[in-house]
């Protein structure tokens, strides 16, 4: 019964609006109870929340990958908020690892998001030689204050990467999460849209490893080539979306510029180029070859012969019109 109670979980959380996952959750826990409350937090990705390292100052992404119990791990301190006597701690191998991956993709963040939040986690696993990490990434933009609307929208990037080592070399296995929430309105003339949603993929790819230190640059190269293509993506399907609907619901075009393209169009329907194949008929003393030809395409042209001619060539020409030559 649990199997099937997660499962239904999971298909009403992606019926419900995106903006509203982490309140939805929190109530669909409760109503399930805390006997699915792991596997739910686990498995719907949810948009990112920040908070300030207590021994730092700096600012970290909150997630189910650096969660235990009720408390956050900083990837700056490698201390829990609230404090916790056992929490899971990387091995100290890998805490140098995650320490260098932090200060990588902080000047990534940087460059490409020109502000924003980012954190990376590493943890162990239980295989040999395997070990994972989630790298977030977030960029919000606020609504305006002064009560005439505005904008407001995050990006939130997850991507959870599994590494592993086979001597010199290393497979890399990318799951990417975006999670895009964009909100315009606020303004009684112009009203509200609101364009929410996710977008996963997956990758995987064999890299070379000349040391430990080496997985930051590989790891962030695959992150940047999926952001990438997650990003044109985006563009493609919410963006260029978006826009042909908008511009189906409103034309501005005005009615006197579209008669007066439609009268154009019809000017030169006519002068169009039309070709059509040479196409050999013998109708006297022999077999009619027309039902050859016509039965393998319907492009060819049926033109009537007068009496009295033995062949006639259909020939292309301008203006739709077919000319006819008469053999000797």
């Amino acid at each position: 019964m649990s199997e099937e109670q997660f499962d239904a979980c999971l298909d009403l959380m992606r019926r419900l609006a995106p903006p509203s996952t982490s309140a939805n959750l929190a109530r669909l826990v409760q109503i399930v109870g805390p006997s699915l409350e792991e596997e739910l937090y686990s498995a719907v990705d949810q948009p990112l929340q920040a908070s300030k390292c207590v021994a730092t100052g700096k600012e970290y992404l909150k997630c189910d990958y650096n969660r235990d119990g009720k408390s956050y791990r900083s990837p700056w301190s490698d201390q829990y908020d609230p404090p916790i006597v056992d929490g899971t701690h990387p091995s100290e191998r890998l805490r140098k690892l995650e320490i260098a991956a932090n200060e990588a993709f902080d000047v990534y963040r940087e460059l490409y998001y020109d502000g924003g939040i980012s954190s990376v986690y590493l943890w162990d696993t239980d295989e040999k030689g395997v070990f994972a990490g989630v790298v977030l990434i977030k960029k919000a933009i606020g609504a305006s204050t002064d009560g005439t609307g505005g904008e407001s929208g995050a990006w939130d990037s997850i991507h959870v990467v599994e590494v592993q080592e086979r001597g010199r070399v290393a497979t890399y296995k990318l799951t990417s999460t975006v999670i895009l929430n964009i909100l315009h309105g606020g303004h009684p003339a112009a009203g509200e849209l609101n364009l929410s949603g996710n977008l996963t993929r997956q990758a995987e790819q064999d890299l070379p490893v000349d040391d430990f230190a080496a997985h930051v640059r590989n790891i962030g190269r695959i992150i940047e080539d999926m952001e990438l293509k997650m990003r044109n993506s985006l563009h493609e399907i919410y963006f260029g979306k978006t826009k042909d609907i908008a511009n189906d619901l409103r034309n501005v075009q005005s009615l006197a510029e579209a008669r007066k393209q439609a009268n154009i169009q019809a000017e030169l329907r006519p002068y169009i180029v039309q070709v059509y194949f040479t196409v050999c008929i013998v109708t006297a003393g022999g077999k009619d070859f027309a039902d050859l030809f016509f039965s393998q395409s319907s492009s060819y042209a049926l033109h009537s012969l007068p009496p009295g001619r033995q062949t006639r060539f259909l020939r292309p020409s301008v203006a739709g019109h077919i000319e006819d030559s008469a053999a000797a």
